[in-house]
C-alpha cells in the first residue's frame, strides 16, 4: 500500500508493507486538520466506514459525503424526469447508526441529518433550487417510511416530561427526538399527527414545543389549524420566537401557501422595515 501526500512544494509516498488484504482508510480522525479532503474512497469503502468507522467524525463523514453524492445523483435523475429510486444501502446505514445504543444521541441527531439545499446547490455547476428542494423531500419521506418503526421508538425513548435541564445527556436525547419527529412529520399518517400533538402538549420548554410543531406545521388539516395560532399566543412576547412562527409558515410547503404568506405580510407582529423578519434568497 502506498499513500502518497502533495502540498506547494513537496510530494511524499509512504509504503506499508505485510498487508494481507487491501485496507479502507481511516483518514484526519477526529477532524484532526481543517482541509478539503481528495480520496479515492468507492462508494462500498464509504458505506464500511459509515457502519464501522469507531471515529464519529469519520462516522458522520462518510455519511456526509455518500448523501452528498446521493442527492447529486437524484438530481439529475429529476431533471431527466427519470423515477427517483433511493439507495437501499443508504437507507440500512443510517439505521444502523440509529439503532446502535453505543453510539452518543447527539451524534445520532447530526449522522441522520441531510446536508442542506444551499449545500448541494454550491456543488452544481447550474443550482436548481426546485429540483434540490424536491429531491431533499423525496429522500426524507423516503427514510421516514423505511425507518418509520425506528424513529417512533427513537420519539417514545427519548421522551422525557422532567423540567428542562442544561447537560449533555439531556440535549442530546433532545435532539435526536426532534430529528426523528422531523422526519415522521413528513408522512401522511394519523398516527404520527397525533404522536406530534402529543409532544406538542406535553413538552415542558419552548424548543421541545417548537419542535413538535415542526413536525405539525408540515401537514395541513385540523391539528395544524389549531395548533398555530396556540403558539403563536404562547410565545407572542418573544420576538425570537414569532420570527420562528413566521419562518416556519413562510418555508412550508403545503398547497396554496403563498395566500398564507400574503396575509401573514398584513400580521400585527410583522414589520417589513425588520431586517430580521425578512430574508431574501
Amino acid at each position: 500500500m502506498s499513500s502518497r501526500f502533495r502540498n506547494a512544494t513537496k510530494e511524499e509516498e509512504f509504503v506499508f508493507n505485510d498487508i494481507s488484504e487491501r485496507p479502507i482508510p481511516s483518514l484526519l480522525r477526529g477532524f484532526s486538520a481543517p482541509v478539503w479532503l481528495h480520496t479515492d474512497l468507492s462508494d462500498s469503502d464509504l458505506f464500511f466506514l459509515l457502519a464501522h468507522d469507531s471515529d464519529e467524525f469519520n462516522h458522520w463523514e462518510a455519511g456526509q459525503i455518500l448523501a452528498r453524492k446521493l442527492m447529486l445523483s437524484l438530481v439529475g435523475d429529476f431533471l431527466e424526469n427519470k423515477p427517483l429510486v433511493l439507495n437501499p444501502q443508504f437507507v440500512q446505514g443510517l439505521r444502523s447508526i440509529l439503532c446502535d445504543s453505543s453510539l452518543d444521541k447527539e451524534f445520532i441527531s447530526k449522522a441522520i441529518t441531510l446536508p442542506g439545499e444551499g449545500e448541494i446547490m454550491d456543488m452544481m455547476e447550474v443550482a436548481d433550487p426546485d429540483a434540490v428542494h424536491a429531491v431533499r423531500n423525496f429522500i426524507r419521506m423516503e427514510l421516514a417510511s423505511a425507518l418509520k418503526e425506528e424513529f417512533l421508538n427513537t420519539v417514545n425513548h427519548n421522551h422525557s416530561s422532567e423540567l428542562y435541564e442544561f447537560n449533555h445527556p439531556r440535549m442530546g436525547r433532545h435532539a435526536l427526538k426532534n430529528i426523528a419527529l422531523a422526519y415522521l412529520g413528513s408522512l401522511e399518517d394519523p398516527e404520527v399527527s397525533e404522536l406530534a400533538l402529543n409532544e406538542y402538549r406535553l413538552a415542558t420548554n419552548i424548543t421541545e414545543q417548537f419542535a413538535a410543531f415542526v413536525a405539525i406545521e408540515q401537514k395541513p388539516g385540523e391539528i395544524r389549524d389549531q395548533v398555530l395560532p396556540g403558539f403563536y399566543k404562547k410565545g407572542q412576547h418573544d420576538f425570537l420566537v414569532v420570527n420562528k412562527w413566521f419562518a416556519l409558515q413562510a418555508a412550508s410547503d403545503i398547497p396554496g401557501n403563498a395566500a398564507n404568506v400574503n396575509k401573514l405580510l398584513e400580521h400585527p407582529a410583522f414589520d417589513l422595515r425588520n431586517s430580521n423578519k425578512v430574508y431574501i434568497d
